[in-house]
């Protein structure tokens, strides 16, 4: 690879959709979830639904981690942030702005008088932490396996300088998990589900965790896995291969994202990770309910930098907005053109549910790439 131009080739995309098209047999259908949202926004971005044959069906999964973060641990970060005064809480930007209780979000608690920052990196809030000695700084920690070997790093760091004033509240959640519970949990038969032949597997996610970690799923659940990179002809070959292997009747883990990823992963992010934390025994995710071993907390040797312990936090769940479908969108049962809100009431600018809020979230992706237009427009209202 020299140039990204080289997996965004149009040319090279027509002969991939023709070769799709050639491929897959036209008598059954193919449903294949894209996890992680980055895909998703790609899908939407380049358009390559409309590249594919109509009976190949890509359906959103679960993998945009400020979608999943479940009201209640936002709240837990708003009321810290309002109750102490002396509390600086720092958090990515697109956390700021998922809706909460009462109306709230963090950037709206921010207006009422909370210390609220937007920080790009664990690193920043550590360092405003430093420069900041008589506050006490929060880092409010997400993401999956991507973002947790630098949350890992931090608290390290903290407990090397003896950093008294620093802490983390941590989110961080694991994408094997929410796999698992896609395909099999007690939640199914309430909030429903879809029929799945492959994924597409995460890329940022597998350059840490490696590939191997999908096999399981490929040899219990004969779900074929295909790696793939953010770029639509990485995409598009993605596809292709799950088609394949659901022509020959097989079920494995492949690695399209071969010039990132590698079967093992990132051994020193794994060790960092496994040092600083363990395992939760439950965990809240939006739309996929309570999911056993599915997130992480500290360990008790960096104790006095776990905010949850060192300010009390509980987390209260607290249900979805009753005409949000954040949740079934997250779980792939529905589109976000299934939701009465879409377009009309919930929009970036006026986000209802979190899919819409996140650079990652399925409903900004179609809002924002013209994949609306053709539901109706309610009076009064923009798309």
């Amino acid at each position: 690879m020299k140039y990204v131009d080289e997996f965004r080739d149009g040319a090279l995309a027509a002969k991939l959709a023709a070769a799709i098209a050639r491929e897959a047999d036209t008598g059954r259908g193919y449903a294949f979830m894209e996890f992680c949202g980055g895909h998703t926004h790609a899908i939407s971005r380049y358009g390559i639904t409309d590249l594919l044959p109509a009976n190949v069906r890509m359906i959103h999964g679960p993998g945009c981690p400020v979608c999943v973060l479940p009201i209640g641990r936002i709240d837990m970060a708003i009321r810290l942030a309002l109750a102490r005064p002396d509390v600086t809480l720092c958090s990515y930007g697109d956390c700021l702005r998922v809706p909460a209780s009462d109306g709230l979000s963090l950037l709206k608690a921010k207006a009422r008088g909370a210390n609220v920052r937007m920080v790009y990196s664990a690193a920043d809030a550590l360092a405003l932490a430093q420069k900041l000695p008589e506050r006490e700084v929060v880092f409010f920690a997400i993401g999956f396996e991507t973002t947790t070997p630098p949350t890992a790093l931090v608290l390290r760091q903290a407990q090397a300088l003896g950093l008294a004033n620093f802490s983390v509240l941590c989110n961080h959640v694991l994408t094997p998990s929410a796999i698992l519970t896609i395909l099999e949990s007690p939640e199914v038969r309430e909030l429903g589900t879809v029929p799945l032949d492959g994924f597409i597997g995460p890329a940022h996610v597998s350059t840490i965790i490696g590939s191997r970690p999908y096999a399981f799923f490929a040899e219990e659940y004969r779900k074929p896995v295909v790696i793939a990179g953010f770029e639509p002809l990485d995409v598009m070959q993605a596809i292709r291969m799950l088609i394949r292997q659901v022509n020959e009747g097989r079920a494995e883990v492949e690695n399209e994202f071969t010039r990132a990823v590698t079967e093992e992963g990132n051994l020193k992010a794994q060790a960092l990770v496994s040092e600083v934390f363990e395992l939760r025994r439950r965990f809240e995710w939006r739309g996929l309910r309570e999911v056993p071993y599915s997130a992480l907390k500290i360990r008790a040797p960096f104790a006095k930098w776990d905010a949850e312990a060192k300010f009390g936090l509980e987390f209260v769940s607290v249900p979805d907005h009753r005409a949000c479908e954040c949740g079934a969108i997250l779980r792939g049962v529905k589109t976000p053109t299934d939701c009465k809100l879409f377009g009309t009431v919930c929009t970036p600018e006026n986000p209802m549910g979190s899919c819409m809020v996140s650079s990652e979230g399925a409903c900004a992706a179609h809002y924002n790439y013209g994949r609306f237009r053709d539901i109706p427009v309610v009076a009064g209202t923009a798309p």
